[in-house]
């Protein structure tokens, strides 16, 4: 007797300008699964949620994420989350399918929320002894003096929003007299920003994903970027940045950053595929953000990983899907 395939949501788009990007992985996620799953790409904005296929477009019942495709009603068994920023990202739409009662395959509503929050999540992990630098936190419309921060945070220092990513509306400032125009820049992206220290010292990112009954930590990948940091630019231009897999690491080092990934996987209470990004100095890694869904576009650096690691791309997405079903109450 053949088993029917489970339709999967490819979840895409999103409020942020991460939204092409969110794309480019949608599509590899989707074209990867097809054979063993129904797979749909939704397309969402702040105008419109759709199913797409093809060139045409199906309308999302908001109601219970159905749509009606050749006179039949599409019910969705799971959702493949690969929104990256809001509302993928932070919480809302993990909210919204714990109300229908979808399985997704991200972290939980809170805890993407708490990670998505860049300063709450450093104020949470120092708790726990975690190494990760001094940050000031500015919201909009509240007083700030650029003295303070000067002479808290040091020069250079980092500007960037709280809640986001892709290193968009980051700065590195290396004098005062171009602090303001970075905060400016930070507060177009977001009504909160941080402010932290440079932290000089390796770039290094290490992806991990759990069930209940296995733990896969992949080798961390060195980051060399040809910009002064790893902007947009940097990210996202053939040729602007190196991505060593596995990193340039003593075997202590590598098995360190491993460990030091799998730790926070599990104090924060993460569920699905998340990486992890540090800054190395002096023997020594520093927390610095948390990607709860991190890119899997073929340039991303999670299928990278996986592949060095021996899986294979079709078998973590399955693991990921099978995982997300597990949890349906």
């Amino acid at each position: 007797m053949s088993v029917s395939k489970k339709n999967i949501a490819v979840v895409c788009g999103g409020y942020s300008k991460e939204s092409v990007i969110s794309l480019r992985s949608a599509e590899q996620i989707a074209s990867v699964i097809s054979p063993d799953y129904n797979a749909y790409t939704v397309y969402i904005t702040r105008e419109s949620w759709n199913a797409k296929i093809g060139e045409n477009l199906y309308p999302i019942d908001r109601n219970d994420f159905t749509f009606n495709l050749n006179s039949q009603k599409i019910v969705f068994d799971a959702v493949f989350m690969a929104i990256h920023g809001t509302p993928g990202e932070d919480g809302m739409l993990q909210s919204y399918f714990d109300m229908l009662n979808i399985p997704y395959t991200t972290c939980s509503a809170f805890v993407s929320a708490l990670t998505f929050n860049k300063f709450a999540c450093k104020v949470f992990l120092k708790e726990y002894g975690i190494l990760t630098a001094d940050a000031v936190l500015l919201r909009r419309n509240q007083p700030y003096s650029l003295d303070e921060i000067s002479n808290r945070c040091g020069y250079p220092m980092f500007v960037k929003p709280n809640n986001g990513g892709s290193s968009f509306g980051v700065t590195k400032v290396k004098q005062p007299s171009d602090l303001q125009a970075a905060i400016d820049k930070a507060f177009a992206e977001d009504s909160e920003i941080i402010i932290e220290p440079f932290i000089k010292g390796g770039e290094f990112t290490c992806g991990v994903f759990k069930t209940d009954t296995e733990s896969i930590v992949f080798p961390p990948t060195e980051i060399v970027s040809k910009n002064e940091f790893f902007d947009v630019e940097a990210k996202y231009t053939p040729g602007m940045s190196e991505e060593i897999t596995p990193a340039r690491l003593s075997d202590a080092d590598m098995k360190e950053c491993q460990s030091l990934t799998s730790k926070i996987y599990d104090l924060l209470g993460c569920t699905g595929v998340v990486r992890i990004d540090y800054l190395q100095k002096e023997g020594r890694f520093y927390f610095m953000e948390i990607n709860t869904v991190p890119g899997m576009s073929r340039e991303s650096i999670i299928p990278k990983q996986t592949v060095v690691y021996g899986l294979p791309l079709n078998e973590l997405y399955r693991k990921q899907i099978d995982d997300a079903l597990s949890r349906k109450r």
